[in-house]
Protein backbone atom coordinates (compact mmCIF):
# COMPACT_ATOMS: atom_id res chain seq x y z
CA UNK A 1 0.00 0.00 0.00
CA UNK A 2 1.23 3.69 -1.01
CA UNK A 3 1.75 5.96 2.03
CA UNK A 4 -0.93 8.14 1.09
CA UNK A 5 -3.23 5.16 0.82
CA UNK A 6 -1.86 4.40 4.22
CA UNK A 7 -2.56 8.04 5.58
CA UNK A 8 -5.65 7.87 4.52
CA UNK A 9 -6.55 4.99 5.79
CA UNK A 10 -5.15 5.64 9.57
CA UNK A 11 -7.13 8.89 9.17
CA UNK A 12 -10.53 7.36 9.12
CA UNK A 13 -9.62 5.40 12.23
CA UNK A 14 -9.69 7.95 14.93
CA UNK A 15 -11.53 6.82 18.10
CA UNK A 16 -11.84 9.01 20.42
CA UNK A 17 -13.19 13.03 21.25
CA UNK A 18 -13.97 15.07 18.19
CA UNK A 19 -17.63 16.87 17.85
CA UNK A 20 -20.56 15.47 16.51
CA UNK A 21 -23.78 17.93 15.81
CA UNK A 22 -27.48 16.92 16.88
CA UNK A 23 -30.49 18.31 18.30
CA UNK A 24 -28.81 20.00 21.09
CA UNK A 25 -26.26 22.08 19.34
CA UNK A 26 -22.64 20.99 19.13
CA UNK A 27 -21.36 18.60 21.59
CA UNK A 28 -18.44 16.25 22.30
CA UNK A 29 -18.73 12.53 20.95
CA UNK A 30 -18.55 9.36 23.09
CA UNK A 31 -16.16 6.39 22.03
CA UNK A 32 -18.24 3.82 20.47
CA UNK A 33 -20.80 7.03 19.21
CA UNK A 34 -17.93 8.06 17.20
CA UNK A 35 -16.96 5.08 16.01
CA UNK A 36 -20.30 4.38 14.18
CA UNK A 37 -20.43 7.89 12.81
CA UNK A 38 -17.08 8.03 11.50
CA UNK A 39 -17.16 4.80 9.95
CA UNK A 40 -18.55 5.56 6.24
CA UNK A 41 -17.01 9.12 6.05
CA UNK A 42 -14.79 9.93 3.78
CA UNK A 43 -11.02 10.80 4.17
CA UNK A 44 -10.95 14.65 3.68
CA UNK A 45 -12.94 16.75 5.65
CA UNK A 46 -16.05 19.00 4.72
CA UNK A 47 -14.22 21.64 5.61
CA UNK A 48 -16.41 25.70 6.24
CA UNK A 49 -14.18 27.90 5.03
CA UNK A 50 -14.58 29.92 8.28
CA UNK A 51 -10.91 29.34 9.61
CA UNK A 52 -7.89 29.51 8.04
CA UNK A 53 -6.30 25.85 9.98
CA UNK A 54 -2.68 25.70 10.64
CA UNK A 55 -0.57 23.55 13.04
CA UNK A 56 2.73 24.01 14.66
CA UNK A 57 5.60 22.05 12.99
CA UNK A 58 7.19 21.41 16.71
CA UNK A 59 4.33 19.06 18.14
CA UNK A 60 4.96 16.43 15.51
CA UNK A 61 8.37 16.16 15.83
CA UNK A 62 9.88 13.69 15.25
CA UNK A 63 7.44 13.26 12.37
CA UNK A 64 9.42 14.08 9.06
CA UNK A 65 8.26 17.21 7.17
CA UNK A 66 7.39 15.60 4.51
CA UNK A 67 4.66 13.50 5.93
CA UNK A 68 3.48 16.35 8.09
CA UNK A 69 2.75 18.19 4.74
CA UNK A 70 1.19 15.44 3.45
CA UNK A 71 -1.28 14.77 6.07
CA UNK A 72 -1.97 18.40 6.53
CA UNK A 73 -2.64 18.40 2.42
CA UNK A 74 -4.74 15.76 3.08
CA UNK A 75 -7.27 17.59 5.76
CA UNK A 76 -7.42 21.21 4.11
CA UNK A 77 -4.88 22.83 5.89
CA UNK A 78 -3.55 26.20 4.83
CA UNK A 79 -0.33 26.10 6.79
CA UNK A 80 2.62 24.69 8.97
CA UNK A 81 3.66 27.35 10.93
CA UNK A 82 6.68 27.96 13.67
CA UNK A 83 9.55 27.15 10.83
CA UNK A 84 12.40 28.40 9.38
CA UNK A 85 13.35 29.51 6.32
CA UNK A 86 14.30 25.90 4.54
CA UNK A 87 11.76 24.52 6.45
CA UNK A 88 8.90 27.09 4.93
CA UNK A 89 10.30 27.01 1.56
CA UNK A 90 9.77 23.13 1.46
CA UNK A 91 5.96 23.81 2.99
CA UNK A 92 5.97 26.44 -0.14
CA UNK A 93 6.75 23.79 -2.63
CA UNK A 94 3.77 21.32 -1.56
CA UNK A 95 1.21 24.44 -2.19
CA UNK A 96 0.98 25.45 2.02
CA UNK A 97 2.16 28.26 3.23
CA UNK A 98 3.72 29.26 7.02
CA UNK A 99 1.34 31.69 8.87
CA UNK A 100 4.49 32.04 11.57
CA UNK A 101 7.90 32.48 10.34
CA UNK A 102 10.82 31.88 13.18
CA UNK A 103 14.41 31.87 13.19
CA UNK A 104 17.26 29.54 15.03
CA UNK A 105 18.38 33.14 17.13
CA UNK A 106 14.86 33.91 18.03
CA UNK A 107 14.69 33.10 21.81
CA UNK A 108 12.40 32.61 24.99
CA UNK A 109 14.13 33.43 27.70
CA UNK A 110 16.21 36.20 25.83
CA UNK A 111 13.99 38.51 24.67
CA UNK A 112 13.79 42.58 24.02
CA UNK A 113 13.37 43.48 27.56
CA UNK A 114 16.83 43.00 28.26
CA UNK A 115 18.74 45.81 26.28
CA UNK A 116 21.51 44.07 25.86
CA UNK A 117 20.02 41.49 23.19
CA UNK A 118 19.01 44.72 20.99
CA UNK A 119 21.81 44.36 19.23
CA UNK A 120 22.00 40.53 18.23
CA UNK A 121 18.27 40.26 17.87
CA UNK A 122 17.79 43.81 15.49
CA UNK A 123 20.64 41.43 13.45
CA UNK A 124 18.49 38.07 13.50
CA UNK A 125 15.38 39.83 12.64
CA UNK A 126 16.35 42.17 9.68
CA UNK A 127 17.19 39.46 7.88
CA UNK A 128 14.23 36.94 9.02
CA UNK A 129 11.67 40.02 8.33
CA UNK A 130 12.94 40.66 4.60
CA UNK A 131 13.11 36.55 3.82
CA UNK A 132 9.35 36.10 5.31
CA UNK A 133 8.29 39.32 2.94
CA UNK A 134 10.04 38.36 0.26
CA UNK A 135 8.28 34.69 0.33
CA UNK A 136 4.90 36.32 0.92
CA UNK A 137 4.20 34.97 4.63
CA UNK A 138 2.17 37.44 7.19
CA UNK A 139 3.87 36.89 10.52
CA UNK A 140 7.35 36.83 12.07
CA UNK A 141 7.20 35.77 15.66
CA UNK A 142 8.86 37.32 18.53
CA UNK A 143 9.38 37.10 22.47
CA UNK A 144 9.67 39.50 25.96
CA UNK A 145 12.12 37.73 26.74
CA UNK A 146 11.95 36.43 31.31
CA UNK A 147 11.78 39.05 33.60
CA UNK A 148 14.67 38.73 35.85
CA UNK A 149 13.87 41.21 38.08
CA UNK A 150 12.98 43.67 35.44
CA UNK A 151 9.89 45.52 36.60
CA UNK A 152 6.88 45.66 34.06
CA UNK A 153 7.09 49.42 33.56
CA UNK A 154 10.86 48.69 32.44
CA UNK A 155 9.72 45.56 30.17
CA UNK A 156 7.18 47.57 28.42
CA UNK A 157 10.07 50.36 27.74
CA UNK A 158 12.66 48.36 26.69
CA UNK A 159 10.78 46.13 24.55
CA UNK A 160 9.40 48.97 22.68
CA UNK A 161 13.10 50.30 22.27
CA UNK A 162 14.72 46.89 20.87
CA UNK A 163 11.03 46.64 18.57
CA UNK A 164 10.98 50.12 17.17
CA UNK A 165 13.38 49.96 13.88
CA UNK A 166 12.18 46.50 13.27
CA UNK A 167 8.29 47.23 13.74
CA UNK A 168 9.38 50.16 11.05
CA UNK A 169 10.54 47.77 8.69
CA UNK A 170 8.07 45.42 9.38
CA UNK A 171 5.32 48.21 8.15
CA UNK A 172 7.83 48.82 5.23
CA UNK A 173 7.70 45.66 4.49
CA UNK A 174 4.15 44.15 4.93
CA UNK A 175 5.11 41.89 7.75
CA UNK A 176 2.93 41.62 11.06
CA UNK A 177 5.59 41.11 13.88
CA UNK A 178 3.61 38.96 16.61
CA UNK A 179 4.85 38.76 20.32
CA UNK A 180 3.32 35.53 22.04
CA UNK A 181 1.63 35.35 25.00
CA UNK A 182 3.24 32.50 27.08
CA UNK A 183 2.14 31.17 31.13
CA UNK A 184 4.65 32.08 33.77
CA UNK A 185 3.34 29.13 35.78
CA UNK A 186 3.61 25.73 34.26
CA UNK A 187 6.04 26.08 31.07
CA UNK A 188 8.02 29.14 31.12
CA UNK A 189 9.32 30.34 34.23
CA UNK A 190 9.62 34.23 34.68
CA UNK A 191 8.36 35.52 31.13
CA UNK A 192 7.38 38.22 31.11
CA UNK A 193 4.66 38.70 28.34
CA UNK A 194 2.32 36.40 30.23
CA UNK A 195 -0.90 38.32 30.79
CA UNK A 196 -2.86 39.93 28.11
CA UNK A 197 -3.55 43.55 29.47
CA UNK A 198 0.57 43.62 29.93
CA UNK A 199 0.94 42.51 25.76
CA UNK A 200 -2.06 45.41 25.22
CA UNK A 201 -0.28 48.35 26.92
CA UNK A 202 2.66 47.27 24.45
CA UNK A 203 1.18 46.71 21.48
CA UNK A 204 -0.77 50.60 22.29
CA UNK A 205 2.87 52.03 23.32
CA UNK A 206 4.66 51.29 19.91
CA UNK A 207 1.47 51.91 18.19
CA UNK A 208 1.71 50.47 14.90
CA UNK A 209 -0.99 48.67 12.72
CA UNK A 210 2.02 45.70 11.88
CA UNK A 211 2.47 44.28 16.01
CA UNK A 212 0.10 42.65 17.62
CA UNK A 213 -0.36 40.14 19.44
CA UNK A 214 0.21 36.16 19.46
CA UNK A 215 -3.00 35.19 21.37
CA UNK A 216 -2.24 31.44 22.97
CA UNK A 217 -5.38 30.12 24.38
CA UNK A 218 -3.71 27.30 26.64
CA UNK A 219 -1.17 29.84 28.06
CA UNK A 220 -4.04 32.41 28.87
CA UNK A 221 -6.41 29.81 30.08
CA UNK A 222 -3.73 28.80 32.93
CA UNK A 223 -2.79 32.81 33.49
CA UNK A 224 -6.01 34.49 33.17
CA UNK A 225 -8.95 32.37 32.53
CA UNK A 226 -11.96 34.46 30.41
CA UNK A 227 -10.86 33.20 27.60
CA UNK A 228 -13.86 34.26 25.00
CA UNK A 229 -14.42 37.89 27.17
CA UNK A 230 -10.80 38.48 27.14
CA UNK A 231 -10.84 37.88 23.06
CA UNK A 232 -13.94 40.11 22.48
CA UNK A 233 -12.42 42.53 24.20
CA UNK A 234 -8.86 42.36 23.04
CA UNK A 235 -8.72 41.14 19.57
CA UNK A 236 -7.79 44.24 17.69
CA UNK A 237 -4.71 44.10 19.45
CA UNK A 238 -4.16 40.61 18.27
CA UNK A 239 -2.89 38.85 15.11
CA UNK A 240 -2.60 35.23 15.49
CA UNK A 241 -4.23 32.53 18.00
CA UNK A 242 -2.96 29.02 19.04
CA UNK A 243 -4.82 26.54 20.35
CA UNK A 244 -3.80 24.13 22.99
CA UNK A 245 -5.87 21.46 26.15
CA UNK A 246 -5.93 22.36 29.45
CA UNK A 247 -4.26 20.98 31.28
CA UNK A 248 -1.28 19.71 29.63
CA UNK A 249 -1.25 20.80 26.38
CA UNK A 250 -2.55 18.06 24.77
CA UNK A 251 -6.27 17.10 22.54
CA UNK A 252 -8.40 19.90 22.57
CA UNK A 253 -11.12 17.09 23.12
CA UNK A 254 -13.93 16.41 26.26
CA UNK A 255 -10.64 15.07 28.27
CA UNK A 256 -9.88 18.74 28.93
CA UNK A 257 -11.46 21.77 30.35
CA UNK A 258 -11.94 23.89 27.52
CA UNK A 259 -14.91 24.06 24.65
CA UNK A 260 -13.09 25.28 21.67
CA UNK A 261 -16.35 25.60 19.27
CA UNK A 262 -17.82 28.41 21.37
CA UNK A 263 -13.86 29.85 21.62
CA UNK A 264 -13.43 29.67 17.72
CA UNK A 265 -16.72 30.81 17.10
CA UNK A 266 -15.94 34.04 19.19
CA UNK A 267 -13.31 34.23 17.44
CA UNK A 268 -14.95 34.32 14.15
CA UNK A 269 -17.61 36.63 15.57
CA UNK A 270 -15.17 39.36 15.60
CA UNK A 271 -14.37 39.19 11.88
CA UNK A 272 -10.81 37.52 12.27
CA UNK A 273 -9.30 36.29 9.16
CA UNK A 274 -5.91 34.88 10.09
CA UNK A 275 -4.87 31.78 10.55
CA UNK A 276 -5.98 29.35 13.94
CA UNK A 277 -2.50 27.13 14.58
CA UNK A 278 -2.84 23.80 16.32
CA UNK A 279 -0.43 23.50 18.89
CA UNK A 280 -1.34 20.91 21.01
CA UNK A 281 0.92 17.81 21.51
CA UNK A 282 -0.89 14.64 20.33
CA UNK A 283 -0.95 12.08 22.88
CA UNK A 284 -2.25 9.10 19.62
CA UNK A 285 -0.10 7.09 18.50
CA UNK A 286 -1.49 8.48 14.76
CA UNK A 287 -0.78 12.12 15.88
CA UNK A 288 -2.40 13.27 12.41
CA UNK A 289 -5.86 11.54 13.52
CA UNK A 290 -5.38 13.67 16.35
CA UNK A 291 -4.96 16.62 14.44
CA UNK A 292 -7.33 15.81 11.87
CA UNK A 293 -9.99 15.45 15.25
CA UNK A 294 -8.75 19.14 16.90
CA UNK A 295 -9.49 21.05 13.21
CA UNK A 296 -13.05 19.21 12.78
CA UNK A 297 -13.78 20.37 16.49
CA UNK A 298 -12.06 24.54 15.73
CA UNK A 299 -14.04 24.06 12.11
CA UNK A 300 -17.31 26.12 13.06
Amino acid sequence: MKHSEKRRSALKKIAVGTVVVGSGGMAYASTDKLMQTKKNQPDLLMLKGNVNHSVCRWCYNPMPLEELIEGAKELGLKSIEILGPDDWKLVQQHGLTCAVATGPFVSIENGFNEPENHEKLRKGYEGLINQAADDGLPNVICFSGNRRDISDEQGLEQCAIGLEPLVKQAEQRNIMLIMELLNSKVNHKDYQCDKTPWGVKLVEKIGSPNFKLLYDIYHMQIMEGDVIATIRAYHQHIAHYHTGGVPGRHEIDETQELYYPAIIKAIVETGYSGYLGQEFVPTWEDKLAALKQGVEICDV
